[in-house]
């Protein structure tokens, strides 16, 4: 089944890839391939090795400042396909259609028989009885205008996270096809390698924050923020609601509510409005469990899922994401709660506005029952502050994304070397449990160095490892088998939301790093590429000591029992278990032992850190 929007750019059937990538290399290039959440490198070529020095991003000012929209960045962010398509497995609507009318029938057939039923009023509508909680103190009226803003945020950065990989599913493996609803028209082609990258969708910025396609570093550093404020605004009002009689007027105390709340809705699906309260003074049975349902289920639900997406928890405690049925199905929750609070929100304000809009404006604004306009005029300028945050949002995302990227460093680095960098992976998979499908990302390096290589089956690849070491080496694929190998299957995630099972095989870096002999100063490990990264410029990324030193931390050559494949990362890609996957560089060239990964490119930690403004440390 397929719904298609009003505002697309292009209507017309669906096709097997991007319009604007069939026309040249060149474009296919600019347009899909580049460094994404497997580490992969572009069709770009470059000769010689993977340079550490500064200057490599060329659409952006010295130390991160204003992106410039040059034809590589407009190639990637505003392509010439734009359409946008959401098709669901027909299934679904018509199970929640089913759902909907049964419960309407059954709404008509006891008014048909029985009449409309009786629905209590509250006693604490009459103004001149106060026996219970009323009004709405300062404290409600401030977090409800503060969940309203990081919620609006939450969901226009969540939406660009999602289009960068515009599926849904509810298994883990991710197979094109077995989503039950897409954001695209593209259906993924057999005839030859499709990436996730090459799925990314664009996104209008009226829409999400900060829109276009692939900026999902950005979006992610909104997210993130905003999600620290959803939190404290969330525990602020938990707190003051627990610590007075106010929580009586959203939490039920009685089973009765349930059936008060049916008998409420049978008015409403036979269109014959109840009752209403004064909401100054009581909420009627629906309305209590509606308002109870969003703070205790919605928000917790929300974030549970978002946590059961980490790496480093997923990886560790397998058993937190099977309680939501697989890290793909908490993806899926996560998105469907935030459909129920796009769909509260639209019930919400349509009875704010047709049982009484100015007196409810000051119920929420003021803190008063009456009938004034104040309210009203204050509501819409708090309205106008809202949408004008997304204004600033996006000139911030554009004109200031490594001050926004370090913004969110400083908040977020401390508490992740704290809680999530200390998890140890400890996973549970089986053979059984492999993914029969691995989305690729990116193409194969093209220069001519790895070519060779790769037509002797990387018989004469030689590992150059140096640095601050004691112990320089160079080492070939079978001087590494010789110094041991493990295996391990392990769940994938990348950055762009899809994951995937695999079984890894290859030397562990706690043996390697035990041969060359860091020195003292030696703190971080640099891993270079043969490939580029998106916009250019050698790929490289970067791992704390503390991290390789993990016992699922290897230099894999194999994948499922086999040499790993060139599209893969061949001759060796690097697995560190607790992060996303575009820190596990694919097709390593060399590695060096450094003091600090601020010495490296513009010094964010990676090339994907300094271009895309990736986390230098996401283990979420």
């Amino acid at each position: 089944m397929t719904f298609v929007t009003a505002t697309q750019t292009v209507v017309g059937q669906t096709q097997d890839s991007n319009a604007n990538c069939e026309s040249s290399d060149r474009c296919r290039h600019q347009h899909l391939y580049g460094f994404g959440c497997d580490g992969d490198a572009p069709e770009v070529g470059t000769q010689g090795r993977a340079r550490t020095f500064q200057g490599d991003a060329p659409a952006r000012s010295k130390g991160g400042g204003m992106i410039t929209f040059d034809a590589a960045h407009r190639a990637v962010h505003y392509p010439k396909d734009r359409r946008f398509r959401i098709w669901i497995r027909s299934s679904i609507p018509i199970g929640i259609a089913v759902a909907i009318l049964a419960a309407v029938l059954a709404c008509w057939i006891e008014f048909a028989v029985a009449g409309l039923p009786h629905v209590p009023p509250v006693p604490q509508i009459y103004p001149n009885n106060f026996a219970g909680p009323h009004g709405f103190p300062l404290w409600v009226r401030y977090c409800h205008f503060f969940n309203f803003l990081f919620v609006m945020m939450l969901i226009r950065s969540g939406l660009s996270i999602l289009v960068d990989h515009p599926r849904l599913y509810f298994n883990d493996d991710c197979t094109p096809g077995s989503e039950w609803i897409r954001f695209t028209p593209v259906e993924v082609p057999r005839h030859r390698v499709w990436t996730a990258k090459d799925d990314a969708r664009y996104l209008s910025p009226i829409i999400g924050t900060p829109g276009y396609r692939h900026t999902i570093g950005i979006a992610r550093v909104w997210h993130f923020i905003n999600v620290h404020g959803f939190i404290v605004t969330g525990i602020v009002f938990a707190i003051m609601l627990f610590n007075t009689e106010q929580w009586r007027r959203i939490v039920p105390t009685s089973p009765l509510v349930l059936l008060q709340a049916w008998n409420t809705f049978v008015h409403y699906a036979t269109f014959h409005l109840p009752a209403e309260p004064n909401g100054f003074f009581g909420y009627n049975a629906l309305q209590q469990i509606a308002y109870f349902t969003v703070f205790f289920v919605f928000g917790p639900l929300a974030i549970a899922t978002g946590i059961a997406m980490s790496p480093a928890v997923v990886n560790r405690f397998p058993w937190y994401a099977r309680i939501f049925g697989g890290r793909q199905s908490a993806r899926s929750i996560h998105f469907l709660t935030m459909l129920s609070f796009v769909a509260f929100l639209v019930v919400h304000v349509t009875l704010v506005v047709v049982t009484g809009f100015a007196r409810n404006m000051n119920h929420i604004v003021m803190g008063t029952d009456d009938q004034g306009h104040l309210g009203m005029y204050l509501g819409f300028v708090g309205i106008g502050v809202v949408v004008f945050s997304w204004v600033v949002a996006h000139y911030i995302s554009w004109n200031h994304p490594r001050g926004l990227q370090h913004a969110l460093k400083s908040v977020t680095y401390p508490m992740q070397l704290l809680t999530l960098n200390r998890l140890v992976p400890h996973q549970e998979y089986s053979e059984q449990d492999i993914s029969s499908y691995f989305w690729p990302n990116g193409k194969l390096p093209v220069r001519e160095e790895w070519k060779h290589l790769a037509k002797r089956g990387f018989r004469d690849f030689k590992l150059k490892v140096g640095g601050l070491v004691e112990n320089p080496v160079e080492l070939s694929l079978a001087d590494i088998e010789k110094l041991g190998k493990i295996e391990h299957i392990t769940m994938h995630h990348c950055i762009q939301g899809w994951s995937g099972i695999a079984k890894w095989g290859g030397l562990p870096m706690k043996t390697l790093i035990e041969l060359v002999r860091p020195k003292p100063q030696a703190k971080v490990v640099a891993f270079f590429s043969f490939g580029e990264a998106l916009y250019g410029g050698a790929y490289y990324d970067t791992q704390s000591m503390e991290n390789v030193l993990k016992a699922e931390c290897l230099l894999a050559s194999q994948m499922n029992g086999q040499p790993l494949p060139e599209v893969y990362g061949a001759p060796l890609r690097l697995r560190v278990e607790n992060q996303l996957g575009y820190k596990m560089v694919k097709w390593i060239e060399r590695i060096e032992f450094v003091e600090s990964e601020k010495h490296l490119g513009e010094g964010e930690g990676g090339k994907n850190e300094d271009d895309e403004y990736f986390d230098l440390l996401p283990n979420i």
